[in-house]
């Protein structure tokens, strides 16, 4: 009776990467799916088995685990992530004046795509229609620029950075005009583009860009320049287990078959031996299925309910604050739905 029951904790609780395709990819764990397992979900057991523990965590980056939810729920976590948690992005762009190369619209676009420095949680969503803007949810931007000779370059120069000046207009050349207020309330505030080397356009004596911008409040779903991050992804944690000893030439074809890190060799009798030693690092490439001698003593698979969550920010907000503000998100959309089922009730 012991091996059917390991048998059904594996399929409930693994996923199997075998030689020609994976193996348990589904949650079958759901209730009175198998005898003498309660799988009633329970809030008590759910606190116990749930946690979040940080991996990595610098400015821009953030890798944390997710353990103990299930797929459904961090994929919801990663599109929350991708399109529902605000920003401010450049929305509408005024040109005044553009004798550059480039065309109004091509120029437009690559500014809305360009991240703001600004604290969306500091601003209100901006009332359709409204085309002034206010104080409350409206950051303007200015481009003015204008490229002339330098009267200080050498005859026989052919380098346009000594010929020319301003003849690269940069996201750092934009620059923030306070609205209202707003020179006081963000007095601390270094709002503008987040990176200061974007390349714009390219200019020649007599071209000059005059550009107003109107930022507001979006999110990723409306249009990707709102989203938050460069990218949010999960991958399940690999698990790799060794069937019987390896050791020799096998053990040293069985490292290199796996990420650095994944296998390492250590001395026990003279004899080199291999052992896991971080499946975390492996990205389930399977190439140690292509090797007859060595398939048979490797196993394959990840943790179902163990989630590796890698955040990239776009520089807006701290990777740490994004996974704050969609857990919020998250909150937020399991009360409407309650709520909702409490009115149809009354109704």
């Amino acid at each position: 009776m012991a091996a059917p029951m390991r048998n059904v904790d594996e399929i409930r609780d693994r996923v199997i990467l075998g030689e020609f395709g994976v193996r348990n990819v589904h949650s079958t764990d759901f209730p009175g799916n198998y005898p003498g397992y309660d799988d009633t979900w329970d809030l008590r057991k759910f606190k116990k088995n749930f946690r979040l523990d940080v991996f990595h965590m610098d400015e821009n980056t953030l890798e944390f685990d997710m353990v103990g939810i299930d797929a459904a729920v961090a994929n919801a976590f990663r599109r929350i992530l991708l399109a529902e948690v605000p920003t401010m992005a450049i929305e509408k762009v005024f040109i005044y004046n553009n004798t550059s190369i480039i065309q109004d619209e091509i120029l437009a676009h690559r500014l809305g795509l360009i991240p703001i420095k600004a604290d969306p949680r500091l601003f209100e969503y901006r009332n359709a229609g409204d085309e002034e803007g206010t104080e409350i949810d409206t950051i303007q931007l200015q481009l003015k620029i204008k490229c002339t000779r330098n009267p200080r370059a050498s005859k026989d120069s052919s380098d346009p950075k000594e010929l020319y000046k301003n003849h690269m207009v940069y996201s750092k050349d934009i620059t923030w005009v306070p609205i209202g207020n707003q020179a006081d309330v963000f007095a601390d505030a270094k709002i503008g583009p987040v990176h200061g080397d974007i390349l714009l356009a390219q200019l020649r004596p007599g071209q000059e860009l005059d550009i107003v911008m109107h930022c507001v409040k979006g999110i990723g779903k409306d249009h990707a320049k709102f989203s938050p991050v460069a990218t949010a992804s999960y991958r399940l944690l690999p698990e790799i287990t060794l069937l019987q000893t390896i050791e020799g030439e096998k053990a040293e074809r069985l490292k290199r078959c796996f990420s650095p890190g994944v296998i390492e060799l250590e001395n026990i009798d003279g004899r080199r031996v291999a052992k896991v030693v971080n499946s975390r690092l492996d990205t389930c490439s399977r190439e140690v299925l292509r090797h007859d001698d060595l398939k048979s003593l490797v196993k394959l698979g990840r943790v179902r309910d163990h989630f590796i969550f890698s955040v990239e920010s776009t520089g807006i907000l701290p990777p740490d604050v994004l996974v704050s503000e969609a857990i919020n998100v998250l909150i937020a959309k399991c009360q409407k739905f309650l709520n909702e089922i409490d009115s149809t009730e009354m109704e």
